[in-house]
């Protein structure tokens, strides 16, 4: 290898050891390269503008604030009171309730850790008040938040849709079975864990209470359909309608609700600001990265060693599955996604695998790593929620993430598993 890309490989890998924040490293691997190149260093600038003014990049923040407004204006609470009347009665009922909302939410929020925050914030303490261990129940809003990443809108599969340049509404569509599929696991999960550790069920909610439950949630039940409804029936794109669902959040929270304040409205979108900015830092740097890795034929080098030493495109997938998730353990999942991007697409183009379907593989590994420890997203949301140490919430969540992983392989070996939705 040259000695640029060893500035790109080694030089990055050096840096993110020494803790340097993923944007700041992925920036001096660049800078370095650049001058070793002796390419003028206004390409990292010009590179950085290009890669913040994709369109589809806007959809980013607008479902992160959407999702911190639905929390703000109660939304979120709407949801769970709806899915407790549905299923609080049945063995495991309240952590069934915290998967249901969880699926509910993901269709607003697209983000695992928003999802975790707003469902996990209401129910790890009311489960552990129910006879849970609280260990579980911060183990299964963290599990119940990696649907974020695979119903749509999902912020990973836009982020992966601009990378691999496919179409990011057929993308959402590959999440779907995998994340209810996913979601029943989970259900399954809870009946298990309540019935063995004798886990009281809470009465039967009547019909008067489930009707005025969902008569009281119908906003909150509405904005899935108004936003994915916008997008496949053509009305508008995934960017604009994650304009629609902040607007609908705002409107909601503070005309029908009425819990949300403008006073708190600063508060909201700094949060928001915040969260987003880390990820497009990351994605608006790592364009050049992308550029100098494309230049170097790191990516197709890699391709090519990998088709040389595997043969069979199971095993190239089987050994990409156990990278990613070993990476996912230790390293930002978006971070992943950007850089290792067009490498991964080479492999997967060079064992012929569809990219809609290789876009479902690679989201569902990333949602897993959202959960996995040690640095799962999910998982530091769901300590500081519970006061639990990362130990105690970690031991509780293998059966979670042993599902997962089953969800994974069917996503992987079953092409029609992720590709069942999509238009013929």
């Amino acid at each position: 290898m040259s000695i640029t890309s060893w500035c790109l490989t080694a030089g990055f890998a050096w840096l993110v050891a020494l803790g340097f924040p993923f944007a700041i490293a992925i920036g001096l691997a660049m800078t370095a390269a650049l001058v070793l190149a002796d390419i003028e260093p206004a390409f990292l600038a010009q590179a950085v503008i290009s890669g913040a003014q994709q369109y589809s990049l806007l959809a980013i923040p607008l479902f992160m604030l959407a999702g911190e407004l639905m929390t703000a204006g109660g939304l979120s609470q709407r949801l769970v009171d709806f899915a407790s009347t549905l299923v609080r009665h049945r063995t495991g009922g309240l952590a069934m309730v915290a998967v249901l909302a969880a699926l509910v939410f993901s269709a607003i929020s697209g983000s695992a850790p928003a999802t975790t925050a707003a469902i996990g914030a209401i129910l790890i303490p009311a489960m552990a008040r129910a006879g849970y261990s609280p260990a579980f129940a911060a183990s299964i809003a963290v599990s119940a938040g990696v649907l974020g990443p695979l119903i749509p809108p999902s912020i990973a599969f836009i982020i992966w849709g601009i990378i691999a340049e496919q179409s990011i509404s057929r993308l959402f569509l590959s999440g779907i079975v995998p994340g209810i599929t996913l979601a029943l696991g989970l259900l399954v999960i809870c009946w298990v864990h309540a019935k063995r550790n004798n886990v009281p069920r809470l009465p039967r909610a009547s019909m008067a209470e489930t009707w005025r439950a969902f008569h009281e949630g119908k906003w909150a039940l509405a904005s899935p359909l108004v936003v994915l409804g916008g997008i496949y029936g053509g009305i508008v794109t995934p960017t604009e309608a994650a304009a629609v669902s902040c607007i609908y959040a705002l409107l909601i929270g503070l005309f029908v609700e009425r819990k949300l304040r403008p006073a708190q409205l600063p508060a909201i979108f700094a949060q928001a600001m915040r969260t987003s900015g880390i990820v497009c830092a990351i994605i608006a740097v790592s364009s050049g990265f992308g550029i100098l890795v494309a230049q170097e034929q790191i990516a197709l080098h890699f391709a090519q060693w990998m088709a040389q030493s595997i043969e069979q495109k199971w095993l190239a997938l089987a050994a990409l599955n156990i990278a990613f998730f070993l990476l996912a353990a230790v390293m930002d999942e978006i971070a992943i996604m950007v850089i290792l991007g067009p490498m991964l697409i080479a492999i997967a183009t060079r064992f012929g695998v569809d990219p809609v379907h290789f876009g479902a593989i690679i989201v569902t590994n990333v949602s897993i790593g959202m959960a996995a420890p040690p640095i799962g997203y999910c998982l530091f949301i769901g300590m500081a929620i519970s006061k639990l140490s990362l130990g105690q919430i970690s031991r509780a969540i293998w059966p979670q993430i042993l599902l997962m992983l089953a969800v994974l392989f069917l996503t992987t070996y079953v092409p029609s598993f992720a590709l069942l939705l999509q238009p013929r």
